[in-house]
């Protein structure tokens, strides 16, 4: 299975402890499932998938993101998916376990 085609195949679940009116279905979708953690990766990929559906980004293009959080990781992951050359940069703040999580997506 390709990783794109676990993006937002997250489940759903029903709220039903945080709704006191019998009238009313919660339902939680639960984007924290996705490959990234993130529902980043819904934008990461799109944004990637598009631009290399309309010929503007190909593998000799390199990516260049300001990030310190799920953005980039997601874009880490899709960049690595399809072999593209990503820069991202990040404030000295940034957690060690963040870069590391971006840095194995390549």
């Amino acid at each position: 299975m390709q990783i794109e085609n676990l993006i937002g195949n997250t489940p759903m679940v029903r709220a039903t402890s945080l709704v006191s009116n019998p009238n009313i279905e919660l339902w939680l979708k639960l984007e924290g499932h996705n490959p990234g953690g993130s529902v980043k990766d819904r934008a990461a990929y799109n944004m990637i998938k598009s631009a290399m559906d309309r010929g503007e980004i190909d593998k000799n293009t390199k990516l260049i993101e300001a990030t310190s959080g799920n953005t980039g990781i997601a874009l880490a992951m899709i960049a690595g998916r399809y072999g593209l050359d990503i820069e991202l940069v990040m404030p000295e703040h940034a957690t060690k376990e963040r870069v590391q999580t971006m840095r194995a997506y390549g």
